[in-house]
């Protein structure tokens, strides 16, 4: 659009020097027809973008100038739209009215002519490469943003890639490090309290066999606490996402996918109820199904977690009772709060909902 209205203010001012020249000259009768005329032709070059009709609308102008020469001074209008187009070198054919114009006319309005039609071309070049640069420049703008948009893009997967790194990272530490107070502490501990259970047995002196008694209560409670401890460091190290892409992948019967939309960390009851029961869902595919394709959504709203098994596979005589892993399904989530359905229209479906603990 820009170039447009350049190239319109060049074309204006050029009709503006020939008419004046026209005007002024006093080699030709002044006519309006031939105004008209070469303004018809002007305004249909600066309209039409087929480069034939251009051609033809230039060569026109040219033939209508070998016959009548005082058309030449309304020429450089067109050899501003004569240039840098397809078909451009039939133009040279202007050759033919210009000696025609040369053999015509007064030695001072033809080298009037000429100058403005050489201005004419350098007015057109002038902006047929602002055009070309303003071109190359939006290209090297977009693609400078694209690359900008792909290097931010790459930055937040790396960024991404990092943190889930480092907290799988996190998680085997802490699996290490439950794994071994229980295997050695745990071991000790356990047999210190056994120990102090043989000596109260053999210990005559009731005195004595007090504070051995104190002993392996207070053994006993450490043992109480370190297993919670472990407990707690075993539980917090499973994630939910891991385990879940873990048996998509080791799923093989029919494609599935999978779309994990669960940014908090939900509590581990929630956590292993999902995990059962997609395993029991995967299984009963496998064993049941004749499905092709599966899929598997988690997603965390406000106020619930919700789980979607689906699978593409044909349903007969689904009975809900009849099966333990159904009905283990069904159990888990409503120690929840939660919500389960089982859909069969559209092959087998399993819609969960379970309440979050802190909206509870």
């Amino acid at each position: 659009m820009e170039s447009y209205i350049a190239d319109l203010k060049y074309k204006i001012t050029a009709f503006i020097c020939c008419f004046v020249i026209y005007l002024c000259q006093g080699d030709f009768e002044a006519d309006v027809v031939t105004v008209i005329v070469s303004i018809i032709f002007g305004a249909f070059l600066s309209y039409f973008d087929d480069g034939r009709l251009k051609t033809a609308l230039c060569l026109g102008f040219i033939s209508i100038s070998c016959f009548s020469p005082e058309f030449m001074v309304f020429m450089p209008l067109m050899v501003f739209d004569m240039l840098f187009y397809r078909y451009q070198y039939y133009n040279l054919l202007i050759a033919v009215p210009l000696i025609v114009f040369y053999n015509v006319a007064s030695l001072q309005l033809f080298s009037t002519v000429s100058v403005i039609l050489l201005l004419s071309a350098a007015l057109k070049y002038s902006s047929h490469m602002e055009s070309v640069l303003k071109l190359k420049y939006n290209r090297l703008w977009d693609t400078a943003r694209e690359m900008s948009i792909r290097l931010e893009k790459q930055k937040e997967e790396l960024i991404e890639k990092q943190d889930f790194e480092l907290n799988i990272a996190t998680l085997n530490e802490r699996n290490r490090i439950a794994r071994e107070i229980h295997d050695n502490v745990g071991h000790l501990l356990s047999s210190a309290i056994l120990q102090s259970g043989a000596l109260i047995t053999t210990v005559k002196d009731e005195n004595m066999k007090k504070y051995l008694v104190y002993l392996k209560d207070t053994l006993s409670r450490a043992m109480d606490s370190i297993r919670e401890s472990v407990h707690n460091l075993h539980e917090e190290s499973v994630d939910l996402k891991v385990q879940i892409e873990e048996l998509i992948r080791n799923f093989t019967f029919c494609n599935i996918s999978l779309e994990y939309g669960i940014y908090s960390k939900p509590e581990k009851k929630i956590k292993y109820c999902f995990i059962a029961v997609i395993k029991e869902a995967l299984s009963n595919i496998m064993k049941h199904s004749d499905a092709t394709e599966a899929s598997v959504i988690a997603r965390e709203h406000p106020a619930f977690y919700q789980l979607i098994v689906r699978d593409n596979g044909k349903v007969k005589d689904f009975d809900p009772d009849k099966g333990l892993g159904i009905r283990s399904m069904i159990d888990r989530v409503n120690s929840l709060n939660g919500n389960i359905n089982i859909m069969t229209e559209n092959g087998f479906e399993i819609f969960i909902s379970v309440p979050r603990k802190d909206t509870v």
